[in-house]
């Protein structure tokens, strides 16, 4: 699968866990379907799991008037992806960022992208 069909395999099974609260090897077994073992979607998916506390903190810093808790399910578990993205893997931030406002623009509703797209900014701006 290639990575764009990953990334949103990752948003699916983290959705599942946030908001459906499944167990994540469910979760992950359930977006895989019948496709092969995916390495970058495994490592995307249990790498933003294992990291979720200080990812939660990365982003919360850069939210104005807004709390995570209270994002769209979607925005928020795309942003926990993409900032686990910039931090851990080796892809261009630039990739992810498109990648991620991308994604948004298919599973967020008609803002998300946009506020994806500044959010992940600001983040890029402290890691860089």
């Amino acid at each position: 699968m290639n990575r764009r069909a990953s990334r949103e395999k990752a948003l699916q099974a983290m959705f599942q866990v946030d908001v459906g609260k499944t167990d994540k090897e469910s979760a992950y077994l359930h977006v895989l379907g019948n496709e092969k073992d995916d390495g970058f979607l495994k490592e995307l998916f249990f790498g933003t799991l294992n990291h979720l506390n200080e990812i939660d903190q990365t982003i919360a810093e850069y939210l104005e008037n807004w709390s995570l808790e209270r994002l769209a399910n979607v925005d928020r578990n795309l942003l926990r992806i993409a900032v686990y993205e910039m931090k851990y893997m080796d892809v261009p931030n630039t990739v992810t960022i498109n990648e991620a406002i991308e994604i948004a623009k298919r599973f967020g509703d008609e803002k998300s992208s946009k506020f994806i797209n500044g959010v992940l900014s600001k983040v890029l701006n402290k890691i860089e």
